[in-house]
């Protein structure tokens, strides 16, 4: 996934959940409950730690941040790949694309401007399972 944020600054919505993200990052569901277990900041911050679940891919697909205003040790430090705005606008200009599939330079992408929706569930999930 390819996310396009010029606007990002930080990833928590408040400095207290920024610093836990930093701290921790997105690792996935099972990373994040261990260092709740392990960890009383995390422990006693639970919105920080469904923040972390929620933004994760969870080990099925990479995350490659295009911030413009965070650092590539920054957006790397808690889990994502970085890439270049610039670039990745140029190549993926959300002004040309529309919602659905896509083709760019001969590549199949599937544009969604609010990656909030659902981009995380999959069926066996919703089914109660794992895979």
């Amino acid at each position: 996934m390819i996310i396009l944020a010029q606007g990002i600054r930080e990833f928590g919505q408040d400095r207290a959940i920024d610093a836990l993200i930093h701290k921790y990052g997105y690792r996935g569901t099972p990373a994040t409950f261990e260092a709740v277990s392990a960890n009383a900041d995390l422990a006693n911050d639970l919105s920080a730690a469904a923040h972390l679940i929620h933004g994760s891919s969870e080990g099925r697909f990479t995350i490659r941040l295009c911030p413009g205003h965070l650092s590539q040790e920054e957006v790397e430090s808690v889990g994502f790949e970085h890439g270049d705005l610039e670039t990745m606008l140029t190549l993926y200009n959300p002004q040309s694309l529309c919602y659905g599939n896509n083709r760019v330079d001969g590549e199949e992408v599937f544009f969604i401007s609010n990656p909030g929706l659902g981009l995380w569930a999959h069926r066996g999930k919703l089914l109660g399972r794992d895979s």
